[in-house]
């Protein structure tokens, strides 16, 4: 296992909750573990979908599945049950685990950009 790639106790707890592995018709999905490590490959690198290293499939593997999950809700569906899961334990302290959008700021760029149709714009 490669760093920052999922542990065995991770996917234990991640793949019962994604879509089955053997699709009802066609070819055989390659490895969800494997794709999924490749998803957040790009995610944590930002590198974009072309340098995906080899080790994680073929790129137009990965980025359809990761596209077609997200349409599908699959990442929402995931971090719900997690968090459940999590929150039945009593490992989660909603008071400390909260993200405030008024925490995150923009760059000093992303102020005051044109708007299409502005004047001058």
């Amino acid at each position: 296992m490669r760093r920052f790639e999922l542990t065995d106790a991770q996917w234990e707890q991640i793949a019962p909750l994604l879509p089955p592995q053997k699709p009802r018709t066609g070819r055989p999905a390659v490895d969800h573990r494997q794709v999924l490590n490749g998803m957040l490959w790009i995610l944590r690198t930002g590198a974009p979908w072309e340098d995906l290293p080899a080790r994680y499939g073929a790129v137009g593997t990965v980025s359809s599945r990761f596209y077609r999950w997200r349409k599908a809700g699959v990442f929402d569906r995931v971090l719900q049950r997690l968090q459940a899961k999590a929150d039945a334990r009593g490992d989660l302290d909603w008071d400390l685990h909260f993200v405030d959008a008024t925490v995150v700021r923009a760059h000093q760029h992303a102020a005051g950009a044109r708007r299409s149709g502005a004047i001058g714009g």
